[in-house]
């Protein structure tokens, strides 16, 4: 009985995604207006984090109405700003994982435009709230980029563990381009010695100044591993700019965890190379950052989408991923008008 109510549920959740288009009984919600989302589900509850104050938390039951859950930092952590000049208190970027019980958040603490940037890690036993378990702990700083050093930007943090059990960080935005780190088995702290590798690059422009993130628009790396393949997904263009957004996302594949990674004519993205997946309209002008998930036995994408009906203000998208023949993803486009988040309660 309770497999039967699960695939029920299940069903109902796909058909919920593939067709809703906001019915009058959602459309008294607003949209869930979100920057950078990545999501997780512990028992029945899918629980969706973001960039903001302390990083914002939100669940649901079904991936279309989201309530408020919580800040994962009730204040900065206390080393962000001696190590980014700059920080606002926003949070950006953050991953989220399940591993031997214990959730691992990651995040980045920046300036907008600057590589003065740092990725940190929490972790906690529960994401419910009302367990007497919630307790975030910040287990501080993984990895530093510092300007006229390092080119590479330590943002855009997202974790995948290989066939192996191995555990890597992509990340990166913008400079010398995305890159793979191995972690140690903690999950806090690098393996040693370090292993590295560029999986996805643009040519910066020649003379641009080591300490600007010159014009290579690229940045957001997520991988997902699915059947022999690992795919790379990362976004073009550039974020944050409304009815002016280029973002779009491109997707590249691999039989190894660090690459390379070939687009379907076989380039490689650390040299430019990148597939098209999903690309603006006139209504959504740029989209991306997306993280992929398996939720039910069913492959989903998770992004933001620049609305231009309501001033550019970025919009939380969940897409169900298709696959072709030869084994590539693919997304319906008009997700982009049908799927509809409604955000029920917000903080108090």
């Amino acid at each position: 009985m309770l497999k039967k109510a699960i695939k029920i549920r299940a069903v109902l959740l796909s058909i919920a995604l593939a067709g809703f288009s906001g019915g009058c009984w959602a459309q008294q919600f607003p949209q869930l207006d979100i920057h950078d989302p990545v999501m997780i589900q512990e028992g029945d509850t899918y629980y969706l984090f973001s960039t903001g104050p302390g990083i914002t938390i939100y669940k649901s039951d079904d991936m279309i109405h989201w309530d408020y859950s919580d800040r994962a930092f009730a204040t900065e952590p206390d080393w962000a700003r001696s190590v980014a000049p700059g920080f606002n208190g926003h949070l950006w970027a953050p991953d989220i994982i399940e591993h031997n019980g214990l959730f691992y958040l990651y995040y980045s603490v920046s300036a907008f435009g600057k590589n003065t940037s740092a990725m940190g890690v929490a972790v906690n036993k529960t994401l419910d709230t009302r367990s007497e378990d919630y307790h975030w702990q910040d287990k501080g700083m993984i990895l530093q980029s510092i300007p006229h050093r390092d080119s590479f930007n330590a943002i855009d943090p997202a974790i995948i563990f290989d066939k192996k059990g191995t555990p890597w960080m992509s990340f990166g935005s913008f400079w010398g381009g995305l890159k793979m780190v191995q972690l140690a088995d903690d999950l806090v702290s690098l393996a040693q010695p370090e292993q590295w590798a560029t999986i996805a690059k643009l040519s910066r422009e020649p003379f641009t100044n080591e300490a600007e993130p010159g014009a290579a628009q690229i940045e957001a790396p997520f991988i997902y591993q699915k059947g022999e393949y690992y795919y790379l997904f990362v976004s073009y263009g550039l974020c944050c700019r409304g009815d002016d957004s280029t973002y779009h996302i491109a997707m590249g594949r691999s039989k190894r965890v660090t690459g390379p990674y070939l687009d379907k004519q076989g380039k490689d993205l650390a040299n430019g190379g990148g597939s098209v997946l999903l690309k603006g309209t006139k209504a959504w002008p740029g989209l991306g950052h997306n993280s992929a998930y398996q939720f039910n036995g069913k492959d989903y994408l998770v992004f933001h989408a620049y609305e231009s009906a309501d001033q550019g203000l970025q919009k939380l998208k969940i897409a169900e991923i298709s696959w072709t023949d030869d084994h590539w993803p693919s997304i319906d486009p008009k997700v982009l008008d049908t799927y509809r988040s409604a955000l029920r309660t917000t903080k108090k």
